[in-house]
């Protein structure tokens, strides 16, 4: 059987530089970054190396669609989720309908809910929420019910009945699949920093083989406890930005002097992606083509990338086959790019190796800062509106190269007809979506 072609039809994202698609888009090619101090109260726990980070802006959530009584039962991971697939459904010009209004569900008009599924990625799902109600069990006893802030720190006022749900990992597309009404099949995927790319990956995939002929699909991330435990566990492993003199130049993937990377609040982007005839009958306008994927494993390290790169080589290599596509035809790579020592030489010799220096290289988290399971998907949303807009944003602070490939320096045109987002994630998860230009 011949496999169907896939368009992306709808994208929604929330991120540290914005609370929908239009604006993310327009603080990366404004070159906006979004760098501040950690909260102040982290360090009553512990000094780190590292003191800055990419907060989320403010976000009201029932202008999001997500009223008092979610904000109380669901991890603000999942939040992000469904507000970023309430965007992405809007956008792709699909209409809803209520559901039931009490649990404030809907239904997708024209689309049959057993043929629509949710591929979602997340590193570790809801765990702000284990921290909150682990901290309210074991320090309530000590306490009464209000700790006095002065002396311990602050947690919930009780012990959620929602706290399983809300920690659970599948959490993210669970909580779509019900919004939405879908019935078709409902995965989750956890491999790290790869998570949102092996999910976009996945759900075209399922609908090129005809499983599905709808999907809602990327990532969603939140990992901001109260004590900054999440924060200190990347620095302690020596993974984050050092601020040195200046914090708004600290950020810098692919620069000599990088220093790791900027680690992000928390995030989310979720992709509609459809057949393409389907998509083409009711008039949908398609961001771009999915036409490939690959993903394979390093059995290297659980922390460290295999030094060589070549399982990565042979990853992209795959994906280029599976779209029929030949290195020279790539035009863009919005590329892994944490601003990691390790990670960056190896990722940059892995694009020498295979491409030179022709595709145009950009990393969006020289801006975004590190969203982890939520990355990929964000780099699949900003890769497919990079296709439709010809135009990509700059690899921030981006002043002396580790390498002689065609990094994008500045914000602008770029003719792409064909482009590659990769991610690569602690232990050893390696994946790649391509996209063409349609039309």
């Amino acid at each position: 059987m011949n496999r169907r072609r896939v368009v992306v039809t709808g994208i929604g994202m929330i991120s540290p530089l914005g609370i929908s698609a239009p604006e993310c888009w327009s603080s990366l090619m404004a070159g906006r970054n979004a760098v501040a101090s950690v909260p102040s109260s982290w360090r009553r726990y512990a000094e780190t190396a590292s003191t800055i980070w990419a907060p989320l802006p403010s976000i009201d959530w029932p202008s999001l669609g997500i009223g008092r009584i979610e904000q109380m039962q669901l991890d603000t991971s999942g939040m992000l989720a469904i507000a970023a697939s309430s965007e992405a459904i809007r956008d792709a010009g699909i209409g809803t309908s209520s559901a039931d209004a009490k649990k404030n569900t809907f239904h997708l008009e024209g689309q049959a809910p057993d043929r629509c599924g949710v591929f979602m990625g997340t590193g570790v799902g809801g765990i702000t929420s284990f921290v909150g109600n682990l901290a309210n069990h074991v320090m309530s006893p000590l306490t009464g019910d209000v700790p006095d802030p002065a002396v311990l720190p602050p947690m919930p006022p009780r012990f959620n009945p929602y706290a399983v749900p809300s920690m659970m990992p599948n959490a993210v597309s669970a909580l779509l699949g019900i919004r939405w009404s879908l019935g078709g099949p409902n995965l989750t995927f956890s491999q790290a920093c790869a998570a949102g790319t092996v999910a976009v990956g996945h759900a075209f995939q399922a609908i090129a083989a005809g499983s599905v002929d709808m999907a809602l699909c990327g990532g969603a991330e939140y990992l901001c406890d109260p004590y900054g435990g999440i924060f200190r566990g990347f620095d302690i492993a020596r993974t984050l930005a050092a601020e040195g003199s200046d914090a708004q130049r600290a950020n810098r993937p692919f620069d000599r002097d990088r220093t790791g990377f900027l680690f992000a609040e928390g995030g989310a982007a979720v992709l509609v992606c459809e057949e393409a005839e389907a998509a083409r009958r009711r008039g949908a306008r398609a961001y771009a083509e999915i036409v490939g994927y690959a993903e394979n494993f390093d059995a290297y390290s659980i922390m460290s990338m295999e030094p060589s790169g070549t399982r990565i080589a042979e990853m992209v290599a795959a994906a280029l086959r599976d779209a029929a596509c030949e290195p020279g035809d790539v035009d863009y790579i919005n590329a892994h790019g944490t601003g990691t020592a390790v990670n960056d030489e190896i990722e940059s010799s892995v694009i020498e190796r295979l491409f030179g220096a022709t595709p145009l290289v950009a990393a969006t988290k020289s801006l975004t800062g590190h969203c982890i399971g939520a990355s990929g998907g964000i780099e699949a949303a900003v890769t497919a509106l990079s296709i439709a807009h010809q135009a990509t944003h700059a690899c921030h602070n981006l002043e002396h190269p580790i390498r002689d490939l065609r990094f994008a320096r500045e914000a602008g045109p770029c003719p792409i007809e064909t482009a590659i987002t990769q991610s690569f994630a602690f232990g050893g998860h390696n994946a790649a979506v391509v996209m063409k230009r349609t039309g």
